[in-house]
């Protein structure tokens, strides 16, 4: 049993942008290609999926891939080639958000039952790892049954499952728990836990105790005060480890006078970044250095870091024509540690003359509000799903994907968008690195968010509970099927 702070947004794999959706849907469908576990731990390298081989023509752009066989989807019917052109087709009709990790896809082409192939319109560098993302998860056709009014069945996935991986959804509580039951015509060895129990908890303090009294066996989003008092108790085991996890602030720039760059680095000035990671995350994390994390191919660590600097702050806002600011900070308790974010912010915006009204939401509810833009400062974080820099340029600062697509901060520079449109269909590293770190100096000047921390990744569980993998990329991807329990 498994305690989270937030249910998911939606358990279809073709429009959930959550770490909370990718817990479920990650456990009950397949992909083509996955990332290899070697030795207990989770690699970016690419290994078989539901397809068990593939090839490229030279110029890159056609992707054959041959299906391996017995994969069933969980009503027993046969996974195809057909399913893996309808999944696609869906993913990209659809068009909320997941379709953007394949912008290249022109066509998909049945070449017969076992043989499917993707027609990029470009080459596309990070198409095969890309595939092994949550939103390459391929959806049983039969779907369509509940499809109402072209929503290609959004409805019902909502809430169901429908797919090949190791459990299917059971039931659903809204607001309450999410069951997972095994599928039945899993094509592996059969899970060794047969009910996965998905309770949400909105309350860290709750989780802990729950987790203390052995009521829960995991949980996630463990605030950094609270670790350490786990540490501490019989029978609990945390696991600690830096990851690419970052949090950051998203500042509207559509909205004056977050839309003057000179606002938005006073702002960027005014934060006390080493105050927040020292109090809040009691020392567990460090300031980001641009959009691509320290350890990520791609980083660079000659890029413009701002620093707590009030007096600038108050000179740029001067600089602005702008006094008497008033700002909302929008956040809920999906992390524990935001409302404490928020309150240093506050703090740091008050020594500059701006006040910081804090204003919580359900997780959904900010969500979608983010989505829409109805905000003036969001918090969030974000951890990408394979190891490419266009998980971070190409979603934060491209203005084709305003909201929840992934630029959250509603910035648009043409300068910026050509350069990420170019890194991404390039295959050569080194000329990519460049692009990338080219467009990355120009964002973090416009500064549209302000980069606070990459931090550790904490999550505490029972010491009964064994077989358990680290994904530091995936961090809320939960190997159930190779997890088990000892009395």
């Amino acid at each position: 049993m498994i305690g989270k702070p937030t249910e998911p947004d939606t358990l279809d794999p073709h429009v959930a942008q959550s770490n909370n959706s990718i817990t479920v849907t990650c456990e009950t469908y397949e992909t083509l290609v996955k990332f290899a576990i070697v030795n207990g731990h989770a690699t970016a390298d690419v290994v078989p999926g539901l397809a068990q081989s593939w090839s490229v023509d030279k110029d890159g752009k056609i992707w054959d891939f041959t299906l391996a066989q017995g994969h069933r989807f969980s009503d027993g019917r046969i996974v195809d080639a057909a399913a893996v052109k309808f999944s696609f087709d869906r993913l990209l009709e659809i068009a909320k958000g997941p379709n953007e990790d394949y912008p290249a896809i022109g066509s998909t082409e049945v070449r017969d039952a076992n043989t499917v192939r993707f027609v990029l319109a470009y080459p596309f560098a990070p198409f095969l790892a890309s595939l092994a993302s949550c939103a390459g998860e391929v959806v049983d056709p039969a779907v369509m049954a509940y499809a109402v009014d072209k929503d290609f069945a959004q409805g019902y996935l909502s809430t169901h499952s429908m797919g090949s991986g190791p459990y299917r959804v059971a039931s659903v509580e809204k607001g309450q728990q999410i069951i997972l039951e095994p599928n039945p015509y899993f094509n592996g060895p059969a899970p060794r836990i047969n009910r996965v129990v998905i309770k949400i908890i909105k309350e860290a303090s709750v989780r802990r105790l729950e987790l203390e009294k052995g009521d829960l066996d995991l949980i996630e989003e463990v605030s950094p005060d609270q670790v350490d008092v786990l540490r501490k108790k019989p029978g609990i085991v945390v696991i600690d480890e830096p990851c690419f996890r970052q949090d950051y602030l998203s500042l509207n720039t559509r909205r004056p006078p977050l839309d003057n760059v000179l606002v938005r680095q006073a702002l960027s000035y005014a934060i006390d970044y080493q105050g927040i990671i020292d109090g809040v995350l009691l020392g567990k994390g460090r300031q980001m250095r641009g959009f691509i994390p320290e350890g990520f191919w791609g980083h660079d660590a000659a890029v413009k870091q701002f620093h707590y600097d009030p007096q600038k702050a108050r000179s740029l806002l001067m600089q602005a024509g702008v006094q008497h600011l008033k700002l909302g900070y929008l956040y809920a308790k999906a992390d524990p540690t935001w409302e404490t974010v928020g309150l240093v912010l506050q703090q740091n915006l008050a020594d500059i003359g701006v006040t910081l009204d804090l204003r919580e939401y359900a997780y959904s509810t900010m969500r979608d509000m983010m989505d829409r833009g109805d905000f003036d400062i969001a918090i969030g974080n974000y951890t990408p799903d394979f190891a490419d820099p266009s998980q971070y340029l190409n979603y934060w600062v491209d203005s084709r994907l305003f909201g929840l697509a992934g630029n959250r901060a509603f910035y648009k520079n043409a300068e910026v968008d050509d350069l990420i449109r170019r890194a991404i269909a390039l295959s050569d590293v080194a000329e990519r690195t460049a692009l990338y770190q080219k467009a990355q100096r120009i964002a973090v000047e416009d500064a549209p968010y302000i980069l606070l921390s990459q931090k550790n990744y904490e999550v505490a569980m029972r010491s009964n509970v064994h077989g358990y993998i680290y994904n530091p990329l995936m961090l809320q991807v939960f190997n159930f099927e190779d997890m088990w329990k000892t009395p």
